[in-house]
């Protein structure tokens, strides 16, 4: 509970929202336990027996820096987000710009979405993401009177998107950038804008979509093998194949935890992308459905936190918490789908589960900045009860 009534006025029953904590915390919990039972045969392979805890131990330091930075963005008021938030998506696109270039760009399986800080490598198209909620929100809130204007409401925000998507497609990344119009159209939706003008944003960008697919070899042979990835299961379908083979050795309980077959050599990415098949297998329909309702939760949360905040007179910060609930939402459901075999195999990974330092420090982030708006809404409530 938020609040609770009395005597028509608001009581304060917590200082921030111990659900959304909880929910988050457990996510993350299962996240390091499934990173480590799916990445040692991987980590030994690549660096040696006495090496089985490498992504583990890489993933809890990623894990403590998006910690040590959420405390960071914690103390960052939402008007400051506001009022710097053009300045951080100039940042996002300039990140966007520099990993295209050859020698800073960082090259992986074919994609060069990474820029390499010796170290570790960050991937700009994460933060970006973050920074779109964050615009999305404030656009919305600045072009109120002008969201039903086709001109004034729809074309600067769709210049913005075909700047952003154009990069992301150039890595490629066609994930990340189905991620952040979904964000940005979410939120447009969220905030009122016309009808007309957001079926018109869907059809414009479901026909772009079909003819990105069209006039690219790979992601066209990717449709083709989740239509059917039985009919080359060693070639087009493998991944999707192996995906389902671990969804159905898992049953109804699993095998136990570390028990995969799977995750030793058979099903690529199997700590990253693919770790929630790598789950279905050792803790059956049970861990799914647990990950499932987790989610659900968490997104429920940032929805209410949301709603709190427009009632109560902060219209951006109402946007931006649930706008990071969508994006939560909508790259859980994709990276489900694909492990499940209900959508095209994209490179997404499962938000708080999956290894990855720039995807883990970027919901650590902004998970951080949703538990200040619930703080603040909290404060101005207490404020209404003196």
């Amino acid at each position: 509970m938020i609040y609770q009534a009395n005597n028509q006025k608001p009581r304060m029953t917590a200082d921030f929202d111990q659900a959304l904590v909880w929910s988050a915390l457990l996510l993350l919990s299962i996240g390091l336990v499934m990173i480590y039972s799916a990445s040692i045969a991987i980590a030994e392979a690549q660096f040696g027996p006495d090496r089985a805890g490498h992504y583990l131990l890489r993933h809890s330091a990623y894990l403590g820096v998006g910690l040590l930075l959420g405390l960071i963005a914690f103390q960052v008021p939402m008007q400051m987000w506001q009022k710097y938030v053009t300045y951080l998506l100039m940042t996002s696109i300039l990140l966007l710009v520099l990993v295209l270039i050859p020698g800073i760009g960082h090259e992986v399986n074919g994609s060069q979405r990474w820029i390499s800080l010796y170290v570790v490598n960050i991937q700009p198209s994460e933060f970006m993401k973050f920074c779109m909620v964050l615009y999305a929100a404030d656009y919305v809130n600045r072009k109120a009177a002008d969201l039903n204007s086709f001109f004034k409401g729809f074309v600067p925000i769709a210049v913005v998107l075909s700047i952003v998507g154009a990069l992301l497609l150039l890595e490629p990344d066609f994930g990340a950038f189905f991620v952040v119009a979904a964000l940005a159209m979410s939120i447009l939706f969220l905030g009122g804008v016309s009808l007309k003008i957001f079926v018109s944003l869907i059809a414009i960008l479901a026909f772009g979509l079909y003819e990105l697919i069209l006039s690219s070899p790979y992601r066209l042979n990717r449709v083709v093998a989740f239509m059917d990835p039985w009919a080359d299961p060693y070639g087009k379908g493998y991944q999707l194949s192996h995906a389902l083979i671990a969804f159905g050795r898992g049953e109804w309980l699993g095998v136990g935890l570390g028990g995969s077959v799977e995750k030793l050599f058979y099903l690529p990415e199997a700590h990253t992308d693919f770790l929630l098949s790598v789950l279905a297998e050792e803790l059956g329909f049970a861990g799914v459905a647990t990950v499932i309702v987790l989610f659900i939760w968490l997104i429920t949360r940032a929805f209410v936190i949301g709603r709190l905040a427009a009632k109560l007179g902060s219209p951006f910060s109402a946007l931006v918490a649930q706008g990071i609930g969508m994006w939560i939402g909508v790259q859980a459901l994709i990276n489900m789908g694909v492990n499940m075999g209900v959508l095209p195999t994209k490179g997404l990974t499962l938000p708080l589960l999956s290894f990855g330092g720039s995807s883990i420090t970027a919901i650590c982030i902004a998970l951080a900045v949703l538990l200040r708006i619930d703080w603040e809404s909290r404060q101005r409530l207490r404020g209404l009860n003196v």
